[in-house]
Formats: structure tokens, C-alpha cells, sequence
């Protein structure tokens, strides 16, 4: 069983970063730094900063691929994460859009990469400033096709606003993932955070007995090239 003392992004992004749809094809980069990396409410890098990069190509149908990478350190000899992805979203109408893709997490230095590699298939759906999605386990190294993980599954609910006029962003999150992929078969994350000008203060939590509150601080900046 892969034992992950994982993570959440921003992704990610707070994970990852996945490209949203545009109107024309484009190549974006994005670069950003955190005081602790977070991967569903779980620190990445034992409570220090990291610091993180991504490349995204989209186009007119709906079509995106992307690479990202950050400093990571959650098993022995790991100095880094490589996310690699690609997907396909759009706009059902002015008030919903929907995004299903595939991510790979590679850790290419890990003393034990047979447990560390692996991969999801992803899915969500918008409304207004909803968003509910799910993630569930494609392969692992330590499975070979992660037939033996098939019930991981995060589903996740994030709501996000505008406040006033000025480009501050609340958004809360709620995750829930099952199964025994990460070490235990049901945990609760969950979060808040304020965004504006780049800059993002948020706080996150789960259910994990001994588990704390952890503050992080995010400054990232977007750019097409």
C-alpha cells in the first residue's frame, strides 16, 4: 500500500493549475511561491515554502496540456513533484462550464519511486460560483494499472465570490477523499482563503486526529508568452 504523507496545491492548484478554456489558442506560464505547500489540506514539504512553475498550452475547441513542477519532500531523498496534464473544458452555457482531464504526479528522485508515482482522472462541474468535482485513482507504481486502489476517490465542493469591486475573492473549500490510497479510508479537508493582486491568504484543515490548522501565504503571477 503507497503510503503518502501528501499534499494539496493550489493547485491546484492547490494543485495544480489546469488551464481553463479560451477563445483562441494560447501558451501561458504561471509561477508562483507559497510559505507551505498543501495538497488536499496534507503539507508537501513538512511545513516550508516552495516554490512552483507551470506551462499550459489551450485552444479554440476546448483543448488543454500542461507540465508543473515544485519542491516537494514528503519521502525520503524527494527534492521535487512533476505534474504533468491534459484535458478538455468548456462552456455549457453563460452559467455552467464543465473541465475532465488525466494528471500524472511523478517524483522522479524518490529513494522508493515504486511508491510514489501516480495518476488521476478528474472531472467538474461550474455553477455561477460553484464547483463540484471528482478525481479518482487511474494507476499507481505501487499497482502497476491501480486496480488495487479503484475505490480512491476525492470528491470535492468549492464555492467562490467577489467582494466589492476591487478584486478581492473568498473561496471555501470542502474534500473528501475515500479509499486506502494515501493511508487512511475517509478524510475531510476543508478551507477558506482571500485572494487579491496575486497575493492569497487561506487556512486549512481535516479530520485527521492530531491534525492543526495551517496558514499559508501564495503570491503567483500569470503570463502569456
Amino acid at each position: 500500500m503507497l503510503k503518502l504523507q501528501k499534499v494539496i496545491t493550489i493547485a491546484a492548484l492547490s494543485l495544480v493549475s489546469v488551464a481553463s478554456t479560451t477563445a483562441y489558442a494560447e501558451v501561458t506560464a504561471n509561477v508562483a511561491a507559497t510559505s507551505n505547500y498543501l495538497w488536499r489540506g496534507q503539507e508537501q514539504t513538512g511545513g516550508d515554502a516552495a516554490i512552483s512553475g507551470g506551462i499550459d498550452y489551450t485552444n479554440e475547441s476546448g483543448f488543454y496540456a500542461g507540465a508543473w513542477a515544485s519542491n516537494a519532500s514528503w519521502a525520503d531523498e524527494m527534492t521535487y513533484e512533476l505534474d504533468l496534464y491534459t484535458g478538455f473544458g468548456g462552456a455549457i452555457n453563460e452559467n455552467v462550464s464543465y473541465d475532465i482531464g488525466y494528471i500524472y504526479y511523478a517524483y522522479p528522485d524518490a529513494a522508493s519511486m515504486a511508491d510514489a508515482d501516480f495518476s488521476e482522472i478528474y472531472g467538474s462541474i461550474s455553477v455561477k460560483g460553484f464547483t463540484f468535482g471528482a478525481a479518482v485513482l487511474a494507476t499507481s507504481a505501487a499497482s502497476g494499472d491501480g486496480t488495487d486502489f479503484a475505490d480512491s476517490l476525492y470528491l470535492t465542493a468549492d464555492y467562490a465570490f467577489a467582494v466589492g469591486s476591487n478584486g478581492t475573492e473568498i473561496a471555501f473549500h470542502l474534500g473528501h477523499y475515500s479509499g486506502d490510497f494515501i493511508g487512511d479510508d475517509n478524510i475531510i479537508d476543508y478551507g477558506i482563503a482571500v485572494s487579491k493582486d496575486g497575493f492569497t491568504f487561506g487556512l486549512s484543515d481535516t479530520d485527521i486526529d492530531g491534525s492543526d490548522v495551517k496558514a499559508y501565504i501564495i503570491y503567483s503571477v500569470d503570463f502569456t508568452l
